[in-house]
C-alpha cells in the first residue's frame, strides 16, 4: 500500500492462489487488516505464477518470517532477479538454524550492496493511516537513501542508517524483550523492566561484537520499536509473554494468538547465538528454557530478580587498577 502511495508500480506475490483471490475479491486482507482497501493500482499476483516477475523489478521487498527465509531464496534464485534490483528485508528475528540475521543470509547472495532492511515502530494499521518511525539500513548508502525516500515519498518518516545488522538484531532484542516485560508483568513492573533490560544488554553484546553500533538500540530501531510493541495491546509478542506468564506452553501459544510469533522462534537461536560468539546470557538462555518448558515461570522469574549483570569489558581491570593506584598512593603517603 505504502509502495503504491510513493508512486511505483507494485506487485504483491502471495504464496497460494486462494490468498491472491482472497485479496483481489475482497479488496481488503481480511484476516491482517481488516476494513484498510487496498489500493486499485497494487497488482496481486502468485509467486511463481509468472517466470520474469523479478528480472523487471528495481526493488523486491523480502515479506516473509525469517524461518522462510531460504525458501524465498531459493524462489529468488530459480527465477533470477534483475542485476539492479535492491533486495530489501523486512524479515523480523533470525534464520535457522545458525541465528543468522536475514540480511547476512540475502548477502550470501546477492552481495551487501544490494541488500537493505527496515526496522523501526512500524505498528501496521497505524503505519498506513497516521505513520511511522522507519529505520531503512544498508552497508551502500545510495540504496538506504532510495529506500528511505521511497517511504518519504508514501508520507512516513524514514531514517537511512548504514548498519543493517544493529538494525536487525535491535528488532530482534525489542521482540525478544517484549515477550520477557509481559511474561514477567504479573510478578511485577520491576520484575519486567529488569527482564527488558538485561536481554537489550545481552543482545547487544552480541550486535557489538559484530560490528552493529550500540547508537542504533538506542534509537527507533530499537528502544523506538520496544516502546510501540510493548504499549500496542494487539501486539503478537506481548500477547504471548502474557501467557507465558499465564503458565501456557510455548508451544500451545500460536494457536491462541491465532498467529505465528516470531520471538517464540527467535529467543531460542539468539540465546545459541549469543553462546556460540563466547559471550554471557543468562536472561535470553533462561527464557529459551520457559519457551520450551525446561524452566518453570517462577524459576526464570527468580533468575531475573537475582541476576547482576555482567560489567562492561574492561570494567574490571579499570576498577583493579584504580584499587591498585589507591593503594600506591597510601603506601608513599
Amino acid at each position: 500500500m505504502l509502495l503504491v502511495r510513493a508512486g511505483l508500480r507494485t506487485t504483491l506475490l502471495c504464496r497460494t492462489v486462494a490468498q491472491a483471490d482472497a485479496l483481489s475479491s475482497d479488496g481488503e486482507n481480511k484476516r491482517y487488516l481488516e476494513g484498510v482497501q487496498l489500493p486499485e493500482r497494487l497488482k496481486i499476483r502468485v509467486l511463481g505464477g509468472v517466470e520474469d516477475q523479478f528480472r523487471r523489478s528495481d526493488l523486491i521487498f523480502v515479506a516473509v518470517p525469517s524461518k522462510g527465509l531460504e525458501e524465498a531464496l531459493a524462489e529468488l534464485r530459480r527465477q533470477g532477479v534483475s542485476a539492479r534490483a535492491g533486495i530489501v528485508s523486512l524479515a523480523k528475528g533470525l534464520v535457522p538454524p545458525d541465528g543468522t540475521p536475514p540480511t547476512v543470509a540475502l548477502e550470501e547472495l546477492f552481495g551487501s550492496d544490494r541488500v537493505a532492511c527496515v526496522g523501526g515502530p512500524a505498528h501496521a494499521r497505524e503505519m498506513v493511516e497516521q505513520g511511522a518511525g522507519l529505520v531503512a539500513a544498508s552497508h551502500s548508502v545510495t540504496l538506504a537513501d532510495q529506500v528511505a525516500e521511497t517511504f518519504r515519498a508514501a508520507g512516513l518518516v524514514c531514517e537511512a542508517s548504514s548498519d543493517p545488522v544493529g538494525v536487525e538484531l535491535a528488532g530482534v532484542a525489542k521482540n525478544a524483550a517484549a515477550l520477557a516485560a509481559a511474561a514477567a508483568e504479573q510478578q511485577g513492573r520491576n520484575a519486567a523492566g529488569m527482564a527488558a533490560a538485561d536481554i537489550f544488554t545481552e543482545v547487544l553484546a552480541l550486535a557489538k561484537q559484530r560490528g552493529a553500533r550500540s547508537r542504533t538500540f538506542v534509537g527507533r530501531a530499537g528502544v523506538g520499536d520496544l516502546v510501540a510493541t510493548a504499549l500496542q495491546p494487539s501486539s503478537r509478542n506481548r500477547s504471548a509473554g502474557e501467557l507465558l506468564g499465564q503458565g501456557v506452553a510455548g508451544k500451545d501459544i500460536p494457536d491462541r494468538v491465532g498467529q505465528a510469533v516470531e520471538s517464540l522462534e527467535t529467543v531460542p537461536l539468539l540465546a545459541r547465538a549469543i553462546e556460540r560468539a563466547g559471550l554471557e546470557a543468562p536472561i535470553t538462555s533462561a527464557l529459551a528454557q520457559l519457551i520450551d518448558g525446561s524452566m518453570p515461570l517462577e524459576q526464570w522469574v527468580q533468575r531475573v530478580r537475582v541476576s547482576q549483570p555482567e560489567p562492561p569489558r574492561g570494567s574490571r581491570f579499570m576498577a583493579w587498577w584504580a584499587r591498585w593506584r589507591a593503594r600506591l598512593r597510601s603506601r608513599r603517603s
